[in-house]
């Protein structure tokens, strides 16, 4: 297995609770139906692309994880304008609406999504950017595209654990994409993503790892009570404040800010 291949242990007999408090079946199926009828609705959107302004972007993102049953709560720091490397572990499939809520981006994601049914072409016509992680060769041509993109002033996200994890353990992140925002000379912005139950408890219930299939994942998350979703903007690291992407992979794990200490 290649550097650029993690893959976490959590799976979901081992990791995933089960949902406990359940909401009604049929509340469950109009979290289901809400849920569907604004993905179509974003599906729609994809061929204006850039034209969409990013307050409805992130209005849009906010009413997906609404519909599902969870309720967002977003602190921190304010978001760079301007191109910018937006990082976050990655713990579920609402991370991604989640982080449209921030600010909008351009997604990374691994090559085997494209061939997903559905979704894939989908994830390709929304302007994700594909990792081909079998080929190491590809991959400086790859950040060398996201460096481009920030340097045109784009948003990009991407979750460099390369893996989802459960959200009791977390994965290393992995050092290449950060050498894009080194390239482009961009900040990079870290977030950090929790899940917990109204009562204030942890909870794996949002989690989608190992072998856990998309639908199954969606399901546990409507027939849910009392989801609640913690987005940390934390402090972005400024150009400059790190030699190279080693470092700026640490500094971004440990939370953000500037402070040379996070890198030791």
């Amino acid at each position: 297995m290649s550097v650029w291949l993690p893959s976490a242990p959590c799976t979901p007999r081992a990791c995933v609770e089960g949902t406990g408090s359940l909401t009604a079946v049929p509340r469950a199926v109009l979290r289901l139906l809400a849920v569907t009828a604004l993905l179509l609705a974003g599906i729609a959107l994809l061929p204006v692309g850039h034209g969409v302004p990013a307050a409805l972007v992130r209005r849009w993102a906010r009413a997906v994880v609404r519909a599902a049953g969870v309720r967002p709560q977003i602190t921190g720091a304010a978001v760079p304008d301007g191109g910018l490397l937006l990082v976050a572990n990655h713990i579920s499939w609402l991370d991604i609406p989640l982080l449209a809520m921030v600010r909008p981006a351009r997604m990374v994601a691994k090559t085997e999504i494209r061939r997903w049914p559905v979704a894939g072409p989908l994830a390709a016509r929304g302007g994700v950017l594909f990792i081909d992680r079998d080929r190491l060769r590809t991959l400086p041509g790859t950040v060398a595209h996201i460096a481009g993109l920030l340097r045109s002033g784009a948003a990009v996200g991407v979750f460099p654990e390369g893996s989802t994890w459960c959200g009791r353990a977390q994965g290393t992140f992995r050092r290449a994409v950060f050498q894009a925002a080194l390239d482009a000379g961009v900040p990079v912005q870290p977030v950090g993503i929790r899940y917990r139950l109204t009562g204030g408890d942890a909870t794996t219930v949002p989690a989608f790892v190992g072998d856990d299939s998309l639908p199954a994942s969606v399901w546990r998350v409507v027939t849910a009570r009392g989801l609640v979703a913690e987005v940390e903007v934390r402090p972005a690291l400024r150009p400059g404040t790190h030699a190279d992407r080693r470092s700026l992979a640490r500094a971004a794990q440990a939370g953000g800010g500037d402070e040379s200490a996070r890198e030791n």
